[in-house]
């Protein structure tokens, strides 16, 4: 059973670190405009939006899936 629980913990864990990487600041999606921001604050809109709450839910699967394959191993 905890074999299961590895393999989405790989899987979720291989998501999460792409979606991080996409929102860093000049490599990720808001640096397709071509406009330099320069430390001035923007809102998220659009797929930045979508791609910020996608890693907090993805964030939040991953420590309760961590959580549950601590307390099935046990």
């Amino acid at each position: 059973m905890t074999i299961y629980f590895d393999i989405a913990l790989i899987i979720i864990s291989v998501t999460l670190i792409t979606s991080i990487i996409l929102q860093n600041k000049g490599v990720g999606l808001g640096g397709l405009t071509g406009a330099d921001t320069g430390g001035v604050f923007s809102a998220r809109r659009g797929i930045e939006k979508t791609l910020f709450w996608i890693t907090i839910v993805l964030s939040v699967i991953f420590v309760v899936l961590t959580l549950v394959t601590i307390i099935v191993g046990k």
